[in-house]
Order: C-alpha cells, then sequence, then structure tokens
C-alpha cells in the first residue's frame, strides 16, 4: 500500500512539473497568451493525454459538483440495459445506441468510417443515419430523424444496420487536387445504400404514400457526432451576442449564400422547423441548430432518445417522425404479440404518453452537471513560431469570419425548457473569454453529397487536434460525415465549389506557398 502510494506521489509530482506552469515546462506560467485557456479560466483543462475531453472544468470543482459529475461520467460511459430496474435499466424497445460512449468515444467526435458494411455496434462509429426525402431534404416519416439500428426483444430493429453499406467516392475539385507547388491532396465522400428489405415497416407491409420506399428512391446520409466537451461554455454565451453575430453577418454581405431564410430573416424565425422560442433565446446546438439551450440541447435529448430510456419529462418513446408507423406494424407482427400480448396491448404500449420514467430527476441532474461541466483542453505549442504564423495567416486570409476564435460569456443564467428542478446545481461559466472558433451560425460548402439541407452550424475547432489521440482513429474524421481525414482535405473540401461561402479563404490558402500552408495546420491542429 505504502509503496503504491509514492508512486502516485511521484507521478503526480512530474506531471505538476512537465505542466505549462508547472514549474519544469518549455511554457511558464507568465508568458501564456491568453488564447491558450481556450475555455476561459474557468473552463480550460491542462490535460492533453488521451482522457483530456473527459475532465471537469475548474468551474465544476469549485462549486463542489465534482462527485455529481462523477456520477454523471458513470450514466455516460455505461451501457444501458433491458432491465425493467436496476441501474441504467429501461433500454428500449428500440434505441440507436446503448452508451454515450458508442457515438462518442472519451468524448470526442465520433471516429472515421470505414469502407463497407455500416457497423453500428463498434464503439466508437458516432455516425447517425439521415433519411431523407430528396426532393422536400425532409425526414421520411417511418423512420426517426436519428433512426434506431436495434431492437430489445421481442421488438425489432426498425433499420437493420447489417444490410447498410458505404462506399467512399473520390472528388476532384478545379485544381485537379494539386497544388501550384506539386503537392497533392485527395477528397472523398461516403454513399449510403441501403436497401428497402432492411426497413422492418416495408418487410411487414407498409407502404410509403409517396412511392419512396417501393422505388428506393429515399435518401441516405451520414452525420458524424461532435465532441460533447465545452458544451456548457457555448450555452454560457449571451442570446443578445449571437442575436448580434447574425445581424452583423446579415449586414456585411460577405457571405454569397447569405443567412439560411429558414433560420433568420431580420429576426429568427418562431414557426416552422427551424422557430425559435423567444423565451429560450436562439438555437445553439447541432449541425442544423435545432437544439438550445443546453438543458434540452443535444445530450439532454440524446439522453432520452438516442437510448429510449423514459424520465419525468419524456413519459414517452421515441420511434418515428409520424409517431405511429413502427407501433401500427410492430403490432400486428405475430412475433412480437406471441411474446408481449395482444395488437391492441402492443400498440397502446408503444403509443403511450404516460409511461413510468426510467431515469430519475436525480439520475437526470448528474448527467447534466458532467455535460456542462466538461472542460476544453488548453491550446498547446502556443509559443511555438509555426503555430504563431499560422494563426496569423487564419485570420490574414478570413478563416476567422465563419471560425470566430472568441467569444465572451455573459452572466450564464442556466436555463431549462424541460422544467426541471435541477438548474442550481449546474456548473457556471460567467465572464469567460472563451475560443471556440465557432460564429454559431449556419453556412453553405457546397459540397458533393452534401449535408442534409445544405446548411450547417460552424463546427467549433477547439480541441480538434486532440481527436486521434483520444480516439485511436486513423483519421482526424474532420467535416460533418469525417469525410475529411485531415485538415488539408478538410480546408479544400471548402473550396470545392465556387458556390461556397468559404470559398475565398480556401482560394488564398491554396496560392500560399507549403510553408504557411503548413503553418496554419499546425495551428488548427493546435487550438
Amino acid at each position: 500500500m505504502k509503496k503504491e502510494f509514492l508512486v502516485m506521489a511521484l507521478a503526480t509530482v512530474a506531471l505538476v512539473a512537465c505542466r505549462p506552469g508547472g514549474g519544469g515546462g518549455e511554457e511558464p506560467q507568465a508568458e501564456l497568451p491568453e488564447w491558450y485557456y481556450t475555455g476561459g479560466q474557468l473552463g480550460t483543462t491542462t490535460n492533453t493525454s488521451s482522457m483530456t475531453f473527459r475532465q471537469p472544468t475548474p468551474a465544476t470543482e469549485n462549486a463542489g459538483l465534482g462527485t455529481m459529475f462523477a456520477q454523471g461520467d458513470q450514466i455516460a460511459e455505461k451501457d444501458f440495459v433491458t432491465n425493467e430496474t436496476g441501474r441504467q435499466h429501461g433500454l428500449g424497445p428500440v434505441y440507436v445506441r446503448s452508451s454515450c460512449q458508442h457515438c462518442h468515444p472519451n468524448y470526442s467526435h465520433g471516429t472515421s468510417v470505414p469502407e463497407g458494411t455500416y457497423n453500428a455496434s463498434e464503439v466508437g462509429n458516432g455516425t447517425l443515419l439521415v433519411v431523407i426525402n430528396p426532393a422536400t431534404q425532409a425526414y421520411v416519416p417511418w423512420l426517426a430523424g436519428m433512426p434506431q439500428l436495434f431492437g430489445a426483444a421481442p421488438f425489432k430493429a426498425p433499420l437493420d444496420p447489417d444490410q447498410i453499406t458505404v462506399t467512399w467516392k473520390t472528388a476532384t475539385d478545379e485544381h485537379g487536387n494539386r497544388f501550384a507547388d506539386g503537392e497533392t491532396y485527395e477528397l472523398r465522400y461516403p454513399e449510403v445504400h441501403m436497401p428497402n428489405t432492411a426497413v422492418y415497416v416495408y418487410n411487414q407491409g407498409y407502404r410509403d404514400p409517396d412511392g419512396l420506399l417501393e422505388n428506393e428512391s429515399y435518401e441516405v446520409k451520414l452525420e458524424n457526432t461532435i465532441g460533447v466537451y465545452g458544451s456548457g461554455l457555448l450555452d454560457a454565451i449571451t442570446d443578445a451576442d449571437i442575436i448580434a453575430q447574425y445581424e452583423k453577418e446579415a449586414a456585411d454581405g460577405k457571405l454569397q449564400n447569405g443567412l439560411n431564410p429558414a433560420f433568420w430573416n431580420g429576426s429568427f424565425q418562431t414557426s416552422g422547423y427551424y422557430k425559435n422560442d423567444p423565451q429560450w433565446g436562439p438555437k445553439r446546438f447541432t449541425y442544423a441548430l435545432t437544439r438550445g439551450p443546453i438543458m434540452d440541447a443535444a445530450g439532454a435529448n440524446a439522453i432520452w432518445n438516442i437510448t429510449n430510456v423514459t424520465r419525468s419529462d419524456r413519459q414517452y418513446h421515441y420511434l418515428d417522425l409520424n409517431g405511429t408507423i413502427y407501433a401500427e406494424y410492430a403490432s400486428k407482427d405475430p412475433e412480437v404479440q406471441a411474446e408481449f400480448g395482444t395488437e391492441q396491448e402492443i400498440y397502446d404500449y408503444l403509443t403511450s404518453k404516460t409511461l413510468p420514467a426510467e431515469m430519475t430527476d436525480e439520475e437526470f441532474t448528474q448527467v447534466m452537471v458532467w455535460h456542462r461541466g466538461l472542460a476544453v483542453p488548453a491550446a498547446r505549442n502556443v509559443t511555438d513560431s509555426t503555430v504563431l504564423r499560422g494563426k496569423a495567416l487564419f485570420t490574414q486570409i478570413g478563416c476567422d469570419y465563419c471560425h470566430r476564435p472568441t467569444w465572451t460569456t455573459g452572466a450564464d443564467e442556466v436555463r431549462d425548457p424541460n422544467h426541471f428542478p435541477v438548474t442550481a446545481a449546474m456548473p457556471r461559466y460567467p465572464n469567460q473569454k472563451i475560443w471556440p472558433y465557432t460564429d454559431m451560425v449556419q453556412h453553405k460548402l457546397c459540397m458533393e453529397n452534401d449535408i442534409r439541407t445544405g446548411w450547417c452550424r460552424t463546427t467549433p475547432l477547439w480541441g480538434r487536434g486532440l481527436h486521434r489521440k483520444a480516439t485511436g482513429d486513423a483519421y482526424e474524421a474532420r467535416m460533418h460525415d469525417t469525410r475529411a481525414r485531415n485538415v488539408i482535405e478538410a480546408i479544400m473540401w471548402h473550396g470545392y465549389s465556387s458556390q461556397s461561402d468559404a470559398y475565398w479563404p480556401t482560394q488564398q490558402f491554396y496560392n500560399l506557398p507549403k510553408e504557411d500552408r503548413d503553418a496554419i495546420v499546425a495551428f488548427i491542429n493546435a487550438i
């Protein structure tokens, strides 16, 4: 016991000594620039190991929330099970994944998607299947927006992932994928094939009124998960500052596609798919900006609909966009009836709005303390001359217009549209200068086989350079569908089309000498 304690103590001393500002690092504390603290003093971790995205913020620990954070971490890390009682019970009747870790390995982005069968059960495969009507870009009614890929017996999966395949296609830009100095790069994008026989309700006799199923004329896309770290800091940005950003971009006319009219038309839309409730402010989470504030955002939503574990504010199941199609056909399935009950009993269970809560309010509070309490890693190599040159060039060529470097948080008054009595327990980040490198606005890149609707929120760049270290991924898995294997590919996809909002900054990047391009890459990987 004494020997083990001595080893741990020595290891702790070594870590402190080697850490920036710890007495033996290459970057003494007094020399660190403010952008080193990506999440401000209250939101940054200096741990940049493979566990970097799993660290609590100083604000979490300062508030005495370390135990609740650890309890939430355990819920996020462990698999939910189909038991009717016990810790993390209630998985199903159908579900997308059984844990947060499946889609967010070490709480990073999902890993790169390989060629071949879509392996939904592999930990790290964070890509979700997006099945849409190509004519309207709307989700199909016979699947959920995030289609479930598994069923808890006797229920059957709405989709059979073993029938779904991913093929990587190559694309060639106007430069022939070659810089003027001869350096080459590759551009690739995924195509997904999903036969109609993979769709459970189709096999049970359902026929789509639009004929999409019969003709296999639906479209399937991939959308990768983003890192869950730092979400609390983005939540702490004031509504007024986000509104001011929209007003600025609408007024200066620098974006050739303007702003998404379904989201902003001089003010935030209050009806339709992109509606914003003035009481809760502008949406700020997900690629499509469909979620916010954080107490009702992607994480709060996913802990319910990914697992279909009910809670007191959502005492119903997530089944399909229509809400009853899966229930109707599952209730008529003789094999389900043999195990569960009558057609009416099955239908009533699947469509009930008053199911018992399987996750307690206390457990949900723990999850949200964890989610809001995840730190962002400090920037690396902040005194390196190449990184500093890359930082200057990043601004010079205009990347900082959409990837806005910094925001300052407000008073950080936690808001909860679901009216849980838990907001008092949340970590808070008042008046912090943070460096997420996003303008929190949607733009169009006009890529081959683009994201649904073409509109995509500017993804924060903080921490992205540590993805491979955190996950063991072979590639960096950048862009919304992991198409970019490294920073160069991600940048050049931004200028693939002359209609892209980022076309001109990309052309400037293209015309830089190699040492300057490499400097920008080094900077992006450092933040």
